[in-house]
């Protein structure tokens, strides 16, 4: 999982979900489950 700035262009992929756990933002991609990042 990679820590990143900004999540925007991970987030605009096909599959992927942005998730907030607390704080922290998280995207997360079934079809693509390499791409996966949080911010902050």
């Amino acid at each position: 999982m990679k820590v990143r700035s900004s999540l925007r262009s991970l987030a605009r992929q096909q599959g992927a979900q942005v998730i907030r756990r607390g704080n922290r933002v998280f995207v997360i991609n079934k079809d693509n489950p390499r791409s996966k990042a949080r911010q902050g």
